[in-house]
């Protein structure tokens, strides 16, 4: 059986039986059924999956690709990724599973998640099952502190590379500026107060043993994570990596073409209560994409105090949500997007995961903008890495 499914704008279908192929519109995809009665259909816009149900009803399930940053040496990212940091050990591999399978390709890891292997095992998985290819996945990790030392930096990567089973990264950011002393592996010495020790381990050192890994094709980008202003200035300045000129196309509804310089990118807490406004500006200025981790403020996160407000709850979010028609979640997501962000956060529900992708079919106003950046709170940081405040390199 083939069908012809014509997708309107405003997200519903019509099916028909007469239109030609040749002079079907872009929106016009042609389908077959498969003996599981599961219809797929594969365009280079769109994706979308119809399930059967009984003899005559037919359930659409219809999504836009994630709009990717596309560089001119082809590489692209995609603007929404998966972030995998507190997703606990057997339940991260499904997590990334059902993200691939919801369409995610962007997945953010990092050896000190200590969920990497799982990570890996989800990815061959999705590989091995023919749902995606390692070439249309965009694949970050970190290097973590305890590998600053130049000699250390490409057996860090290694074992993430194991880990992840993966021949190469498509992006490797320095986690942090500060180097930690290695007791074994990713694990740091601590002294007899059990408190990590540090290092002076100039970060410029390790970043240029990073730069020997894009030479030797180990990983296909490089950035940081947890920089300041100065820090990423300074970095600029060091750099031997000739930055590269990239064209920026986001695809979708509403979306305009625009152009960008991208140098590097840099990995940093982000949300309306900590907004990072001067930060993300800079980073405009230099040519930089800020991705933006934290984008929901890890509700989840151990430290919080009871009386802490709560972003998800907040009742100028729920009444923009409530606007638009879409979960405060979907906001939040939103609102980096409008910012020119990327963002990855993290959730371990298949239902969430999906739901996150839904801020792709509207824009906000704005004043609706406007409003959520009058949120910023000098106290909004919710990571701050305290503990080592007093190094010459703290960036915060």
């Amino acid at each position: 059986m083939t069908l012809p499914i014509f997708l309107l704008h405003n997200g519903s279908s019509a099916l028909s039986s007469s239109a030609a192929p040749e002079k079907a519109s872009r929106h016009l995809v042609y389908i077959k059924a498969n003996s599981t009665s599961c219809l797929t259909v594969r365009s280079e816009k769109l994706r979308v999956k119809l399930l059967t149900h009984g003899q005559n009803r037919i359930e659409e399930m219809a999504a836009a690709e994630i709009p990717s940053v596309k560089l001119m040496d082809g590489t692209s990212i995609p603007v929404l990724g998966l972030g995998t940091w507190k997703s606990k050990p057997g339940e991260v591999k499904a997590a990334v599973e059902a993200a691939i399978s919801a369409g995610y390709r962007h997945i953010d890891c990092s050896p000190v998640y200590e969920n990497e292997a799982e990570v890996g095992d989800a990815i061959a998985a999705k590989i091995k099952d023919g749902t995606v290819t390692r070439e249309k996945l965009y694949i970050v990790s970190k290097l973590w502190q305890t590998y600053h030392e130049p000699d250390d930096v490409e057996a860090g990567l290694k074992v993430t590379l194991k880990d992840l089973q993966v021949e190469y990264l498509d992006l490797y950011l320095m986690h942090f500026p500060i180097g930690f002393k290695q007791q074994s592996g990713h694990t740091s010495a601590r002294d007899a107060n059990n408190q990590i020790i540090t290092t002076d381990r100039d970060y410029v050192d390790t970043w240029k043993a990073m730069e020997k890994l894009v030479e030797k094709k180990l990983v296909r980008s490089i950035g940081v994570s947890n920089f300041n202003e100065k820090q990423i200035d300074r970095i600029l300045e060091n750099c031997t990596i000739k930055p590269v000129t990239n064209q920026v196309i986001l695809y979708g509804v509403q979306y305009v073409i625009f152009y960008v310089i991208l140098k590097y990118i840099l990995q940093v807490e982000c949300h309306p209560y900590f907004n990072q406004k001067s930060l993300s500006d800079h980073c405009a200025n230099k040519g930089i994409i800020l991705t933006a981790y934290s984008p929901f403020a890890s509700p989840d996160r151990s430290w919080a105090s009871p009386d802490e407000p709560k972003l998800l709850e907040d009742p100028a979010l729920v009444a923009v949500a409530k606007k638009y028609n879409k979960t405060v979640a979907n906001i939040l997501l939103r609102y980096q997007i409008e910012r020119g962000h990327i963002t990855i956060p993290k959730s371990v529900s298949p239902d969430r995961i999906t739901q996150n992708k839904h801020i792709f079919d509207f824009k906000m106003e704005p004043s609706d903008i406007s409003h959520i950046e009058k949120l910023n709170r000098p106290d909004g940081r919710v990571v701050l890495m305290s503990f080592c405040k007093d190094h010459k390199y703290y960036p915060f």
